[in-house]
């Protein structure tokens, strides 16, 4: 800024401080009259500065290691005043033990966290204890805190809720574990079963989600339409028809050696000792001539498909779990020898799982006609199916040249008996068999969900023979019930999404 501008904003600027204002209202004061005023505020600030020397003289001669406080009484008697001296070193022991005392009344008022609010993280052994600050940190600080485990509530209430013993997690009643909710499903099936009438609607309703061991051989029977729903006719229909079944072995099983059948029996005979390989019980020549009958019986009376390969291991969860009723610990049903069990019951497993599997085929049996239609038309489905839930795996599939019908038709042939352990296909067909048109559509859906699983696996793998290797040899052995139960879930989903939406599939 030039100098002209600085003398005119000097003149104009009234407020600048130190400048005398003049006006109409204040009339410009003489030049000695300003000298005189200057030189008698300059002896009233000299007078100020000289009492406030004198009376804070004192504290420049304090020493490091003590100060000193003026008592004063209430009245202004100088005489009466005294002289405190403190120590340095008393006021640092206080405060220290102030400090303390503050400490300790927070810590012990420090709220600590219960095990019900807050999961606690896995604190490996060899993690440093000065790292991790946060949530994790705090956490780790309370290694007596359990971690959390989930409870189920039911809706029975305690009379004695109100009483404060009933609170403790010991004398709780309001919540139950698995094995609990194991009971309770029991309970529920032995109700449904034992009623004069069984209500089928509400036994597929309770099937749905697993039935029981010891209740499934019943409630296949009921399911399949083999066993009446009126629990007086029960006996008499067992009885029935398993005298009809034995009827057809004498009447139609000596003809397995004429030119007529002998190519039906001979595929028979060779498929048989193929299934389940590792169960020594189906290695056994009792079982196998067992399976023997059931097959050619079946094929002599529908010559519209006749035997396809396949059929033989739909047998396989019907021959398990209707043996498994004469069997005290079926746990070890793999290893059973069927030789030590009575002929009598030996021959009512046979006609009883001849039975329930003619009910599967009939309504599977277009999979098994000529050109096998019906097993066409549902890999092309689930192709479309497929594309539409998972477009990454559909493309990376077309990509190496992979076609759906070089895994899946092993799929529909044999609704996944080659791809699942027994104890999980025995679990599956408890939907299957719950579900309406289980076998023929909601099989659809299960491939749907069980090919969406392995689909980062599959996406990993870069060149055909890797993906057709896994897709033939899927990590399923160490699956249990609980998988299957997820895969059902998953499968209804879809089954909500698409069943009643056909044209969503159609590209």
């Amino acid at each position: 800024m030039s100098s002209n501008t600085q003398q005119t904003l000097w003149k104009t600027e009234h407020s600048v401080p130190g400048r005398p204002v003049f006006g109409a209202q204040h009339s410009p004061f003489s030049k000695k009259a300003l000298v005189t005023n200057s030189v008698i505020s300059k002896k009233k600030e000299q007078e100020k500065f000289n009492e406030y020397s004198i009376n804070t003289d004192d504290a420049w001669e304090i020493d490091d290691g003590a100060m000193s406080l003026k008592l004063i009484d209430s009245d202004d008697n100088d005489d009466q005043s005294q002289i405190l001296n403190i120590s340095k070193q008393t006021v640092d022991e206080v405060a220290s033990r102030v400090i303390q005392q503050h400490k300790s009344k927070v810590q012990s008022n420090k709220i600590t966290l219960d095990a019900s609010a807050v999961r606690r993280p896995i604190i490996t052994s060899n993690l440093n204890s000065t790292t991790c600050p946060g949530i994790g940190r705090r956490i780790g600080d309370y290694p007596n805190i359990k971690p959390l485990v989930p409870i189920r509530y039911n809706n029975t209430i305690n009379n004695n809720s109100n009483s404060s013993s009933s609170s403790s997690p010991s004398t709780r009643s309001n919540f139950f574990t698995k094995p609990d909710i194991d009971m309770q499903k029991e309970i529920k099936f032995k109700q449904i079963i034992e009623q004069p009438n069984v209500d089928l609607n509400e036994l597929r309703k309770a099937s749905w989600n697993g039935i029981p061991k010891q209740y499934r051989t019943q409630a296949w029977k009921l399911l399949c339409g083999y066993l009446s729903s009126k629990i007086e006719r029960r006996q008499d229909t067992l009885t029935r028809k398993r005298e009809e079944y034995w009827s057809y072995v004498s009447q139609y099983y000596h003809t397995r050696t004429e030119i007529e059948h002998q190519d039906t029996f001979r595929q028979i005979h060779i498929d048989i000792p193929r299934m389940n390989p590792l169960m020594p019980i189906f290695q056994q020549t009792v079982v196998q001539e067992l399976f023997e009958r059931i097959l050619f019986i079946w094929a002599i009376r529908h010559p519209a498909s006749g035997y396809v390969q396949g059929i033989n291991d739909l047998v396989t969860p019907f021959f398990v779990v209707f043996l498994s009723e004469f069997i005290e610990n079926d746990i070890e049903i793999e290893n059973f020898d069927i030789s030590s069990l009575p002929e009598q019951n030996r021959k009512i497993v046979e006609a009883d799982s001849y039975w329930a599997t003619s009910h599967l085929l009939e309504g599977i049996q277009d999979n098994y006609t000529f050109a096998q239609p019906g097993i066409q038309y549902k890999v092309r489905t689930l192709e479309e199916l497929v594309k539409r839930i998972d477009e990454p795996l559909y493309r990376h599939l077309k990509d190496q040249h992979i076609e759906f019908l070089q895994f899946a038709f092993r799929w529909m042939n044999n609704l996944l008996m080659r791809e699942l352990p027994v104890r999980c296909t025995i679990r599956l067909w408890d939907t299957y068999l719950s579900e309406q048109n289980g076998f023929s559509q909601f099989h659809l859906y299960i491939c749907a969900a069980f090919l969406v699983r392995f689909s980062k696996d599959l996406l990993r793998e870069k060149d055909f023979q890797g993906i057709l290797l896994l897709l033939q040899n899927l990590p399923t052995h160490s699956w249990t019930s609980n998988d299957i139960s997820i895969l059902t879930a998953e499968a209804y989903q879809l089954k909500v999404m698409f069943a009643n939406a056909p044209k969503h599939l159609t590209s």
